[in-house]
């Protein structure tokens, strides 16, 4: 397993929980931060004994975003440079967006900028009672660089989602809810998130992953199609839904024999 500084990555019965840790600035991030976010996301998608992946913070925050303290003078540097910096940022969100694993975010504190992006970017998201998240750049001068304007009309619909980021309001973990953005309010946010991830984990492998990849906004309904047949073959000759028809007719829990490797 390989090790980190910024974030730890723990697997517990085929669950990879994956914690940025660095509480004292609430989970802010640095480069090397999100080049180790993005090795752990791609060791879980590489996995094939981790069936769902489970995003959030150290102590009393989700991310806070950038670590302004780390940030290089960007007055001495080019615009060649800063997009390099941004991309490493922008591929960990393309790294969620795009895992066949299905991810959810435990938002257990407040998620701000690209903290927010990182958990627009999950599949699902479970809020705690301080489970706060802002799209602030334009409080200070920014775009929403790594995704979030492109993410969040894609989950609340356009005419929410200027709201959220023409204003920078704090969307609350009431209103998360109430707009359809995080699957329910918790007062753990993490045990919550953790019981959303086994219930998806004791689903046919396959078909959760398979389901995934299918629910892509950006595709036609022509390649919807193709890519539905392609992918119900996979699942029609998988062992696990012969077991899952085997058991459903025979009114049991179904067996799949996994052995978890914690």
């Amino acid at each position: 397993m390989e090790q980190f500084d910024d974030i730890s990555y723990v697997v517990t019965d085929g669950i990879a929980t994956v914690t940025i840790e660095r509480p004292d600035v609430y989970n802010a991030f640095t480069r090397n931060t999100v080049l180790e976010l993005n090795a752990a996301a791609r060791t879980a998608e590489a996995d094939d004994g981790v069936y769902a992946v489970v995003l959030t913070g150290a102590g009393a925050g989700f991310c806070s975003g950038a670590d302004t303290t780390e940030m290089p003078d960007w007055d001495d540097q080019s615009p060649e440079e800063y997009g390099a910096f941004l991309w490493v940022i922008q591929q960990f969100v393309w790294n969620l967006r795009t895992m066949a694993t299905p991810s959810i975010a435990a938002v257990n504190g407040p998620a701000i900028g690209a903290g927010c992006d990182f958990a627009l970017a999950c599949d699902l998201r479970v809020v705690g009672e301080d489970g706060v998240m802002r799209e602030g750049f334009v409080n200070i001068g920014l775009v929403p660089g790594d995704g979030g304007a492109w993410l969040l009309p894609r989950l609340v619909g356009e005419s929410k989602a200027r709201e959220y980021l023409l204003t920078g309001r704090d969307i609350t973990p009431e209103d998360a809810v109430d707009i359809g953005l995080a699957v329910e309010r918790a007062a753990d946010a993490l045990d919550a998130a953790g019981d959303l991830a086994a219930e998806i984990r004791d689903k046919p492998a396959t078909a959760v992953r398979h389901t995934n990849r299918l629910i892509d906004p950006q595709q036609s309904f022509p390649e919807y199609c193709r890519n539905a047949a392609e992918y119900q073959w996979d699942c029609v000759v998988d062992a696990e839904h012969r077991e899952a028809v085997a058991a459903f007719n025979e009114g049991r829990p179904p067996n799949f024999e996994r052995a978890y490797e914690n």
